[in-house]
C-alpha cells in the first residue's frame, strides 16, 4: 500500500513550501497532492471562519435501504441555476457564494493552483472527531461529467484519505462473492493512502471516479475537528 504520511507541526516551518506530488493511477487517472497550499496561519483563520459561520447540518441519509444520521456535518454552496445535488436520498439546500464571501477567496486560491480549471460548486464537510467519517464511494454522479476534477482542501486535524480500485462487477474468478468482500481483498498495489494535512490540497482527475473509490475512515486518535472543502464543476 502506498502511504503518504506527514507529521503534524505545532508551528509553521518556514522551509515548508507548496510541494506538489502526482500519483499516476493508470488508465487515464491520477491524483495531485499539494502538502501546503494555504499558509499555516491563514489556514487557521479560514478554519475558524468555517467552523463558526457555516450553517452546518447533519442530515439523515439512506444507505442500502436503511436510514442513518450522516456521520459528519455538511453544507452545500453553488452558483445559482445549476443542476440540484442529490446523494443517498438527501438533497441539500444550495447556498450562494455571496452568502459567505470568504469562500470566494478559498475558491480563488484553489483555481490559482490549478490553472485552466474552474469550479462552480462546493461541498463542505466537518468532522468533529475520529468517529466521524466518509464510507467507500465514488463521486460519479452524472452532473459532474465523465472525467470530473475534484479539488479537496483540508483544514484542522490530519486524516487519512484512502483510494482503492473499484472491484469488478462480477468476481474475476467466476465466483458469486459480493463486491463488498472483494473490496476488502484488494491488493496493496490497488490502494493509496494520503495523510491530508492542515492547508493541503488533493485533486482527483481523469477517470478516477470511474475506476476508483475513496473514503475517510474512522480514526480513534483523531480527537479534534477537521473541515474539508471539495470543489467541483457541475454541468
Amino acid at each position: 500500500m502506498n502511504v503518504l504520511k506527514l507529521k503534524a507541526e505545532p508551528v509553521e516551518n518556514p522551509n515548508d513550501k507548496a510541494k506538489r506530488e502526482t500519483v499516476d493511477l493508470g488508465n487515464g487517472s491520477d491524483v495531485v497532492y499539494i502538502q501546503r497550499l494555504i499558509p499555516f496561519d491563514q489556514s487557521w483563520t479560514w478554519f475558524n471562519y468555517l467552523d463558526t459561520n457555516i450553517p452546518w447540518t447533519r442530515p439523515t441519509i439512506r444507505v442500502y435501504g436503511k436510514s442513518f444520521i450522516q456521520p459528519r456535518d455538511t453544507c452545500y454552496v453553488a452558483t445559482p441555476g445549476l443542476t440540484k445535488l442529490s446523494y443517498s436520498g438527501y438533497q441539500p439546500h444550495a447556498y450562494s457564494w455571496d452568502d459567505y464571501p470568504l469562500l470566494k477567496d478559498m475558491l480563488d486560491a484553489v483555481q490559482k493552483a490549478l490553472p485552466g480549471n474552474s469550479f462552480n460548486s462546493l461541498l463542505l464537510n466537518r468532522y468533529k472527531g475520529g468517529d466521524d467519517y466518509v464510507g467507500w464511494h465514488a463521486d460519479d454522479e452524472k452532473l459532474y461529467g465523465p472525467t470530473p476534477q475534484i479539488a479537496s482542501l483540508s483544514f484542522g486535524c490530519e486524516r487519512d484519505f484512502i483510494l482503492k480500485k473499484k472491484p469488478c462487477k462480477k468476481s474475476c474468478d467466476g465466483s458469486d462473492e459480493p463486491a463488498s468482500k472483494r473490496i476488502k481483498k484488494s491488493s496493496h498495489g490497488d490502494q493509496h493512502t494520503f495523510r491530508l494535512r492542515h492547508g493541503s490540497l488533493l485533486v482527483m482527475r481523469g477517470y478516477t471516479q470511474r475506476d476508483w473509490i475513496h473514503s475517510v475512515p474512522k480514526r480513534a486518535k483523531a480527537d479534534t475537528k477537521r473541515i474539508n472543502l471539495t470543489f467541483r464543476w457541475v454541468f
